[in-house]
């Protein structure tokens, strides 16, 4: 049976990955805010399913403490080059969701 998530931490990871994307689409391809590029869009379009269809549901941890890695080799090279970019620009762009995040991975790292 497959289980859709619409939790909480599931719909929280959502938007921090949406906004990393957001984020990595305007910096490195020059696209206005809120307006991804097609290569950008389908990232975020898989993502959005990955995270709808996790396995772990709300016990979810961040994908970097994930023990199960679900993202297709192409697309988990294109979310680790977000990721790496978008990352550590959250702090100034959207700093609640960063702390946010860094909290939840130290939770899980015990």
């Amino acid at each position: 049976m497959v289980r859709h998530n619409n939790g909480p931490n599931i719909e929280q990871e959502k938007v921090t990955i949406s906004c990393m994307i957001d984020l990595y689409c305007t910096k490195k391809h020059g696209q206005p805010k809120n307006q991804l590029c097609q290569e950008c869009e389908d990232l975020k379009t898989y993502a959005m399913a990955r995270l709808t269809y996790c396995r772990y549901g709300e016990q979810k941890s961040t994908c970097e403490k994930c023990p199960t890695h679900c993202y297709r080799k192409d697309y988990k090279q294109k979310i680790k080059q977000v990721m790496r970019f978008a990352g550590p620009r959250m702090m100034l762009y959207h700093p609640i969701m960063a702390l946010r995040h860094l909290y939840k991975n130290l939770k899980h790292k015990q």
